[in-house]
């Protein structure tokens, strides 16, 4: 730099090149705006992309109703809309808090002291002329620090990262098992196999790649946040071999979110699956049953006592089916238009405001 000073003919400030500066000076400022950069220019756009057609394919389907399985059992059904808008719900949340990440730098010299700077020019005021340059960079400044700038935004931010990386892990998953459920059909991709055996098959590669992706980045990441976190003293310098894996933690997270935007754009939701399983899956309307026999014992119109236990006689371990719970509810000792709201029920229509919620 200073033969290119010199080369423009500014000779005379040319030993101004790295005036005081330690080389976290010059490193904290590189780093908070390449990740600045790579944070708000790529990587949070490419989460929006997923973001969009998860919010898509929630109002598409809110209205879908299907089965919930709480434990992996038969559970109060839902809709796929809901279930979907959840993961944009969550995404959205943790979106915001990584769009409000501090980016800070030091400019403070050896040990953040600004010692050398006054002992060139004890009249200037350093902390102020490094303020404006490094806020002119369009960081945050961090004006007590070590000889490093302590890193603590990078842990906040990793964190951050890696926690939208979980809940992109856990959209992975699930619809994977949607999949496997039959919830959703996968659209054929021309040219492409599914098993070198099975012909038939369609595997979730999309998911499962992205499944992949991000438990390498979430180990990256949170590696990152354990060693940064820490400086002996006033400098180690353990941070500067683990600020070279940034980009890679970054990119096994891209690749992820990659693969989830092409697998969403290539599902099909399955309604008559969905209301197939809901169908026998009758038992699941125990819960309003014995909730409804609560509301009128309280209401004076039953005097019905220890309506779970009822219900649990009834329902747990095997299937009933509509019949069986017509009959069921027939008997019981209710209001009648408690009954008649009972009886009207479907696994289906027994969905809350699922809808209204997805929407």
């Amino acid at each position: 730099m200073r033969d290119r000073l010199s080369a423009l003919g500014l000779d005379s400030i040319a030993e101004l090149t790295h005036f005081a500066c330690t080389s976290e000076d010059i490193n904290s400022a590189s780093y908070a705006l390449t990740v600045k950069r790579a944070v708000e220019e790529v990587w949070l756009p490419a989460l929006d992309v997923v973001i969009a057609k998860l919010r898509e394919l929630a109002a598409e389907h809110a209205d879908a109703a299907m089965l919930s399985r709480t434990h992996g059992q038969p559970a109060t059904p839902s809709t796929m809309g809901k279930e979907i808008a959840v993961f944009a719900w969550r995404l959205e949340r943790v979106r915001a808090q990584i769009a409000a990440s501090d980016y800070l730098a030091k400019f403070s010299g050896a040990t953040g002291t600004w010692s050398a700077h006054l002992s060139a020019d004890p009249d200037a005021d350093w902390p102020t002329i490094s303020r404006e340059y490094i806020e002119g960079l369009g960081l945050g400044f961090n004006l007590l620090t070590t000889q490093i700038e302590s890193h603590d935004w990078q842990v906040e931010l990793y964190d951050r990262v890696r926690h939208a990386g979980g809940i992109l892990h856990n959209l992975a998953t699930d619809i994977w098992t949607y999949i496997s459920l039959g919830y959703f059909a996968q659209i054929p991709v021309a040219g492409a196999t599914g098993s070198s055996t099975m012909p038939h098959k369609i595997n979730p590669i999309r998911f499962e790649n992205a499944e992949a992706n991000l438990e390498i980045s979430g180990a990256l990441l949170a590696s990152l946040g354990q060693t940064l976190v820490t400086s002996r003293l006033q400098r180690d310098l353990t941070d500067s071999t683990t600020q070279r894996n940034i980009g890679v933690a970054f990119g096994h997270s891209l690749l992820a979110i990659d693969n989830l935007r092409r697998g969403l754009n290539a599902i099909s939701l399955s309604r008559d699956v969905l209301l197939a399983d809901l169908d026998v899956n009758w038992e699941v309307l125990a819960e309003a049953i014995q909730t409804v026999i609560r509301a009128e014992v309280v209401a004076g119109r039953s005097s019905i006592t220890d309506p779970y236990a009822l219900l649990k006689e009834l329902t747990r371990g095997h299937r009933v089916g509509a019949a069986d719970l017509a009959a069921f509810v027939e008997g019981l000792e209710i209001g009648d238009a408690a009954k008649q709201r009972l009886l009207a029920l479907t696994p289906a229509s027994y969905t809350g405001i699922a809808e209204q919620l997805a929407k």
